[in-house]
């Protein structure tokens, strides 16, 4: 309330209700009073701790509370709302509040909204694992079996398929679960109710240039060239970015090339690529996590691959126009999807 308070314009003021209204007890209820003297009633739900898939659940609540008083507007209150909580918040058409400064309150009548950043990571969080996150090796390895394969899993099946600890798979589920992106069934089984989100969630933990080391070179006789020179290659390689997407959704005429690789000085030797400061048509990239090498494919040509779920989520932290190459790549896999996710 203090929050709120401390940035409503001139003349607007706010104070506390009684909690019980027509027989319903509330979490809070707040009176914000405009300087004409018109009044909105705030019917404030305040939790601990909000987690993306508790979002459906507060909005049926504050629908059900705010229709018991006719004009109120309904307002998630917590100590600190995480970046991904307050965008799915206001998607949802909910006003939010919380104690480090993150406000967005939408009232049409009698016309108020206000909005303010605060904290962008959460202050209370103490010493210990981190939590909200899909960033290393084991969460990339379990979320690529997750895309790749259309099926439900027992956390052994998925232990075993991703080459993961059971720990680690434990973990990454019920990360997974709090956003709302994983559903475990009474038998435990988990499964993966909307792919295309757990890829984009993935995107915000993994990259392509920031999960590898790039390197940039030029291929002086272009990239038809470098594609022969590469079918076959001794050198253990992925492409991935355009000209892999290609295969799939054609966007643009290829203009670079982004490619894994082992051994990016053997790659370079082997395909005539020149080390450039400037000009670069191809970045060798040799991954941190090995799981970029995972259910690769070859093409009629002999060139190898990423998969279609590695490719796209490189082209959504690539450079340029690679997001825009995503979306298009994205498209076709949705509409594609049983030819290759088994």
């Amino acid at each position: 309330m203090a929050v709120l308070s401390g940035r409503l314009p001139t003349g607007w003021s706010i104070q506390s209700l009684s909690d019980k209204i027509g027989g319903a007890r509330y979490d809070a209820l707040w009176e914000v009073t405009a300087p004409d003297g018109t009044t909105v009633t705030l019917v404030v739900e305040a939790k601990r701790l909000v987690e993306r898939r508790d979002i459906a659940t507060l909005h049926e609540q504050l629908k059900n509370f705010t229709l018991m008083i006719p004009g109120s507007r309904g307002v998630v209150v917590a100590r600190y709302l995480s970046p991904p909580v307050r965008k799915q918040l206001s998607d949802a058409g909910l006003s939010y509040i919380d104690t480090t400064g993150n406000v967005h309150l939408n009232v049409p009548r009698p016309g108020l909204y206000v909005t303010d950043r605060g904290a962008e990571r959460d202050p209370w969080r103490g010493p210990g694992r981190p939590r909200g996150t899909l960033k290393g090796a084991p969460a990339a390895k379990i979320v690529r079996a997750l895309l790749d394969h259309d099926r439900s899993w027992t956390i052994r099946q998925l232990v075993d398929a991703a080459d993961a600890s059971t720990g680690s798979t434990y973990r990454v589920i019920e990360f997974l679960e709090s956003e709302n992106l994983a559903t475990r069934n009474n038998a435990g089984a988990v499964a993966i109710p909307n792919w295309v989100a757990l890829l984009r969630r993935w995107s915000e933990d993994y990259g392509f240039v920031r999960n590898s080391r790039v390197t940039r070179w030029l291929a002086p006789r272009g990239l038809p060239n470098l594609v022969e020179r590469g079918a076959g290659s001794a050198v253990q390689y992925a492409v991935t970015g355009t000209l892999a997407a290609v295969e799939w959704a054609s966007y643009a005429p290829a203009r670079s090339a982004m490619i894994y690789t082992t051994d990016s000085e053997q790659a370079a030797q082997l395909w005539d690529l020149r080390p450039v400061d400037a000009g670069a048509n191809v970045m060798l990239a040799e991954p941190l996590i090995d799981v970029v090498f995972t259910r690769t494919l070859q093409t009629a040509s002999g060139l190898t691959v990423a998969a279609p779920t590695q490719v796209a989520v490189d082209l959504m932290t690539g450079p340029g126009r690679s997001p825009s190459e995503a979306e298009e790549l994205i498209e076709w896999m949705i509409r594609n999807e049983s030819s290759w996710r088994r």
